[in-house]
């Protein structure tokens, strides 16, 4: 088996790519709605951070994802870098000349050091100085969630689809879910954002299908990368 059908979690239960991606969004568009219109003291403000706390850790998955199962990668990375420099002009409007950058950008990047990973992955250890070098390109730009986002995004690839896929396959008797032990390597990344949120992230995840699910298309797709600079501009409206 090769993904969590493995431990027989009932049909109902699972979810498709499309239906992690709802679930991402619910959880951003909380998060920031709690962070920039609430006080912190403020009735649910504490719920609504730790919900959101599980919309990172699941974009990083399906980017992962995305880029494993992606035709024209460099075309994937241009639409998140193209994303981002969109997104810009809002985080900007929230929160000013902060030397930070929206987290379309980290995204990118994401997919930048899994591009570096695939072609020098046969150079062993040089492969991981191009990881650990575009990690550390993102902390220096100061992008949302930085090198640790980088570093989940790879981990959440090299653990489902990278070279280390063969032992995990020979493995299986122990670990008889891959998308255990992409939880279990990236749980100290995420739980750096807070613990509740890093289990509910990791329940989502756990949940995953290995379907794309309804949201097909063009439309569909530009429409699910618009939400992001779409409902911050609407946040710095209301604000």
């Amino acid at each position: 088996m090769n993904n969590t059908a493995s431990f027989s979690i009932p049909l109902s239960l699972r979810a498709s790519g499309s239906a992690l991606k709802i679930i991402a969004i619910l959880s951003m568009v909380a998060d920031h709605c709690a962070y920039f219109l609430m006080e912190p003291d403020a009735p649910f403000y504490g719920v609504l951070r730790s919900f959101g706390r599980i919309a990172f850790p699941v974009f990083a998955f399906l980017v992962a994802e995305g880029f494993a199962h992606s035709r024209d990668r460099m075309r994937y990375f241009l639409i998140l870098a193209f994303a981002g420099m969109v997104s810009e002009i809002p985080w900007l409007m929230l929160n000013g000349a902060d030397g930070t950058h929206n987290v379309m950008f980290t995204l990118a990047l994401g997919v930048a050091a899994l591009a570096v990973f695939d072609r020098l992955c046969e150079h062993g250890p040089l492969s991981f100085v191009g990881v650990s070098g575009v990690a550390a390109l993102a902390w220096w730009l100061g992008t949302d969630y930085d090198w640790r986002g980088v570093l989940m995004i790879f981990l959440f690839y090299i653990l489902r689809h990278g070279t280390m896929r063969p032992w995990l396959e020979r493995s299986s008797t122990h670990f008889p879910s891959q998308a255990l032990l992409q939880i279990i390597f990236t749980f100290p990344l995420m739980a750096h954002y807070g613990i509740a949120g890093a289990v509910l992230a990791s329940a989502v995840i756990f949940l995953y299908d290995g379907t794309r699910g309804f949201i097909r298309g063009n439309a569909a797709k530009y429409a699910f990368y618009s939400v992001y600079p779409a409902h911050l501009l609407l946040i710095a409206a209301l604000i």
